[in-house]
């Protein structure tokens, strides 16, 4: 977070490019520039315009534009990570005292790079190149159900129309759009499930359509499992249909959605470079009570405390008997960080465990072609432990006894929290529905490290896994401690320049523009 004063930096630069429009004009005049022509010849007047999508969905690089747009915010938010420096004196984010600047790279990030990107895109593929068109729709909704899972109504069927470009979708609309949008790619792939144009240009799948089909049957079923609180028909519905597609789902970890790029990863410079992030109490809670395999692939032990899995609870204040944020850092950096098996060039953006634990909770809804809930949750397991070459996942899917830890601060006694949860591994048919369901979400939880907006957002739907609460709540009485945030308010950029936008987009909401309103689909109470 040193590196803040890089944003400054970087808008001085982006007001010079500005002023230089005409020394770009002339540059783009030279002759020895590559033509349009000879762009057009290998699609590279199209292929350009993915790498971006792909490397924005959240930001490679700068570390610390990813450090706002989500280390900050959802992968502490879900239980994943916590950070040892209490910034701004310990009124930031983490406790929610939420800070509007960091917060506006949660929003400006997807729709510079995505959603400018996608629509040029459309614009020159749409009716000659269906399926390239395709490709871009799916990453589209990747990057941008993220957004409106964190602010709720969004900016998304309106977005290049000049007429109505500042007009929001209510968070219901965009998730109807988002399965529209789907259902134009998975048709135009299948119309030409053998191309090859995009090979050249893909950072994923290697131009294989198969396997975009299955993203998007995947991506469908996620959708429509986020949405099965709220609006069960329609749920099921879009949960069929993904279940039923000829293409398939996910089944084979070389089928998760991973970006294969040639950047460090943003984790890496933020948990190795600055020590800025560390494992999460609610983490070792529950790797540690469960006696669970991958977490020597996900995180380190402490330097601080030897051989120990430690982490730090959210939410820390500036802590009494500190005289500022370094000096408690110091004493808080030595606890777990993330293993460099996380700190690869290539970004996860969905695993095929997740896709069964998806089936297993689609299965206790009783949806068609779910399967059994049990064998999707167990199935679920082995494939996450696989995917990180972990052993002993049958003793694992076994233990009916192993429940998460109480949690102890090694600094701060005033920090320990009993586990707040008994839920054991082992499936058992006779449970209730939510005992099956914090079972199933739990492990998901646990197989989609580090991906933490996914996990705040199943956090945030379901109530699993049980996660610890801040120690120091610094909303002002918007967010409920015990409940925990539930999204991030609309950002000065917006209010600044599209303040009737906004103001409509509020009324969509289901109570203030604060962090403790709930989203469309985060219903309260039961989840059946």
């Amino acid at each position: 977070m040193k590196y803040i004063n890089s944003i400054i930096t970087s808008l001085i630069i982006g007001a010079f490019v500005f002023t230089s429009c005409s020394d770009l004009d002339e540059f783009n005049q030279n002759d020895r520039n590559i033509s349009e022509d000879q762009l057009k010849a290998d699609f590279q007047h199209v292929g350009s315009k993915y790498k971006p999508i792909f490397e924005n969905i959240y930001q490679y690089s700068p570390a610390w534009s990813f450090q706002l747009q989500q280390n900050l915010n959802a992968d502490v938010y879900s239980g994943y990570l916590t950070n040892p420096r209490p910034f701004v004196a310990g009124a930031n984010n983490t406790t929610y005292s939420l800070v509007s600047g960091w917060n506006n790279f949660i929003w400006s990030v997807p729709y510079s790079n995505v959603m400018n990107n996608a629509h040029d895109i459309a614009t020159l593929t749409e009716d000659e190149f269906p399926a390239l068109h395709a490709v871009s729709l799916i990453l589209k909704v990747t990057a941008m159900h993220r957004v409106s899972d964190v602010f709720g109504p969004i900016v998304y069927s309106n977005f290049g129309d000049l007429q109505n470009a500042g007009i929001y979708d209510s968070q219901e609309e965009a998730y109807n759009a988002f399965f529209k949008d789907l259902d134009v790619a998975e048709e135009n792939l299948m119309n030409d499930i053998d191309g090859d144009k995009f090979t050249a240009f893909d950072l994923s799948y290697n131009g294989n359509y198969k396997n975009w089909v299955k993203l998007a049957n995947s991506m469908r079923l996620r959708l429509a499992i986020r949405i099965s609180k709220t609006a069960p028909e329609k749920a099921k519905l879009e949960g069929e249909k993904a279940l039923a597609q000829s293409m398939g789902l996910m089944t084979s970890n070389e089928d998760g959605f991973f970006i294969n790029g040639n950047l460090e990863h943003p984790l890496s410079v933020i948990d190795n470079a600055w020590g800025d992030i560390r494992m999460n109490a609610s983490m070792e809670s529950i790797l540690t009570g469960y006696k669970d395999n991958r977490i020597e692939t996900f995180f380190t032990t402490s330097t601080s405390i030897e051989g120990e899995y430690k982490g730090i609870r959210g939410g820390l204040p500036l802590l009494a008997g500190y005289d500022d944020e370094l000096a408690q850092k110091a004493d808080y950096v030595g606890l777990s960080s993330i293993n460099d098996d996380i700190h690869t060039s290539t970004v996860q953006l969905m695993t095929t465990a997740e896709v069964y634990f998806l089936k297993a909770e689609a299965a206790l809804r009783g949806w068609t072609g779910a399967g059994d809930a049990g064998e999707n949750y167990e199935t679920g397991i082995r494939t996450s432990f696989d995917q990180h070459g972990v052993s002993g996942a049958t003793d694992y899917i076994s233990d009916n006894t192993s429940t998460p830890a109480d949690y102890v601060d090694p600094i701060n006694s005033a920090n320990n929290i009993s586990a707040i949860s008994n839920s054991t591994i082992a499936w058992n048919d006779g449970d209730s529905l939510e005992q099956k369901l914090e079972r199933i979400i739990t492990q998901k939880w646990i197989a989609m490290f580090p991906e933490g907006q996914e996990a705040w957002s199943e956090f945030r739907r379901t109530g699993y896994p049980k996660i610890f609460p801040v120690v120091s709540n610094q909303s002002g009485g918007t967010v409920d401690t015990d409940i925990q945030i539930r999204r991030i308010p609309f950002v000065d950029s917006e209010i600044s320049t599209n303040p009737e936008g906004v103001s409509n987009a509020v009324s969509h909401l289901s109570g203030p523009d604060n962090g403790g309103t709930r989203l469309w689909w985060d219903k309260a109470g039961s989840n059946f």
